[in-house]
């Protein structure tokens, strides 16, 4: 007798081609859900170097070492010379700071860094003394937002984007700059010369340096109190308050280094932000200080070139000996920018054994890859990036950039528009 399909089986066997079809729509969701999570992701990564006399950023591939797209920070220019050539005060500031910090040259490009989405770019002005949000596609200024005072200068940026701090130089404060809206939302009071800005890796605080009187001629030691208020700043974060304020100069002389300059230049940390690594005006080297215990621990002596001991203190530009230095991800290795020497050295910062690197004419800042492999130093006499390998302690590749270039920041960039 031939098997019939009772009405039960009929609706197991319905159920299983249910199943079946339902099951290979899961599968094909799940594979088109892979097929997603493997796209491109809206934005790449990207070096910003901020060309500093060019009135330029360049946006650089960190892995193929080639510029992607060059962005005119100073779209405006004409506008902005207008309002300045009609004020006599804001004039004279403008002349001096072509001569005394430019070199005759107009300062249009100090910092600058992308937003999280890859769609702005956030540029420090000093010569215009403000800062800009630009869009990255189409080159034009979403806002604008002037500082106090008469120069803008170092920027630091929030983990989330969402707050930028800005030095204003002669107004001897720091700006906190809302990045949604340009408002300025907050502020706290520096010494003389604002300058370095960073935010703690949790975010709760900011450490912050001034710098002083670095364009005036009075440079011997025992003149340094001409320089003006250098401090070092230990902020909060949320209420902008300050925490702590340290004379570094006199935190060297309890430690045993006498006649070292109050002013805190460049800096960096350990991972786990215990200890500080800082460089000082005049000084060919750097010092580690524990921000625990709040003492010098130990001051890393790097060698001067034949050409920077034939100089003066007064032939180093802005006071500065050395300026620029960034550490490894491990916290094994420093990366220190000789200025006045024109070379990197690689550190250890366990024994604080180095490697020279000769890397050109004025080497000015130093930045960490995003994946810590490399050293970005901008070699601003150059008109040049060197990237040097931490592991290799070389040279790896060289990246022509723009004029003068200063600061050098890790960010992203919207894909299609470098198109």
């Amino acid at each position: 007798m031939a098997a019939t399909l009772r009405p039960r089986g009929m609706l197991a066997a319905a159920a299983l081609i249910v199943a079946l079809f339902a099951g290979g729509v899961l599968v094909a969701s799940a594979a088109d859900s892979d097929r997603a999570h493997a796209r491109p992701s809206a934005t790449r990564p990207v070096l910003a170097v901020s060309n500093n006399w060019d009135g330029t950023v360049d946006l650089v591939d960190p892995y193929r070492f080639k510029r992607l797209k060059r962005i005119n920070i100073v779209p405006d220019r004409a506008e902005r010379m207008a309002e300045i050539e009609t004020s006599p005060d804001r004039l004279g500031f403008f002349l001096a700071i072509r001569q005394q910090i430019g070199e005759g040259h107009d300062q249009l490009a100090d910092d600058a860094f992308t937003s999280r989405d890859g769609r702005f770019l956030y540029v420090s002005r000093p010569s215009f003394a403000d800062v800009v949000a630009i869009n990255m596609r189409s080159g034009r200024i979403v806002w604008r937002t002037p500082v106090e005072g008469y120069r803008a200068d170092h920027m630091a940026i929030s983990a989330n984007g969402r707050r930028l701090l800005v030095s204003a130089s002669t107004a001897n404060v720091v700006e906190e700059i809302a990045t949604a809206t340009g408002r300025v939302i907050g502020s706290f009071p520096s010494g003389d010369s604002p300058h370095e800005n960073n935010f703690s890796r949790d975010g709760k605080r900011i450490y912050h340096a001034s710098i002083g009187r670095v364009y005036t001629p009075t440079d011997d030691p025992s003149q340094e109190a001409s320089k003006g208020d250098l401090r070092f700043e230990i902020v909060n974060a949320r209420t902008l308050k300050i925490i702590k304020q340290l004379d570094m100069g006199e935190e060297l002389r309890k430690a045993g280094y006498p006649d070292m300059s109050s002013a805190v230049r460049p800096m960096t940390f350990s991972p786990d932000e215990r200890y500080l690594y800082f460089q000082v005006s005049f000084f060919h080297g750097f010092v580690e200080y524990d921000l625990k215990r709040y003492r010098v621990t130990r001051v890393a002596q790097l060698p001067e070139s034949e050409e920077a001991q034939q100089l003066t203190r007064q032939d180093y530009i802005l006071d500065s000996a050395h300026h620029g230095i960034a550490m490894n991800k491990r916290g094994t290795k420093l990366c220190v920018a000789g200025t006045m020497d024109d070379y990197a050295a690689i550190v250890s910062r366990k024994t604080f054994r180095y490697k020279i690197i000769p890397v050109g004419d004025r080497p000015y800042w130093s930045t960490r890859s995003a994946d810590g492999r490399y050293c970005y130093l901008s070699v601003a006499g150059d008109d040049r990036v060197a990237v040097i390998s931490y592991k290799l302690r070389k040279e790896v590749a060289s990246i022509p950039v723009g004029d003068h270039p200063q600061r050098l920041r890790t960010g992203v960039v919207r894909r299609d528009f470098l198109r």
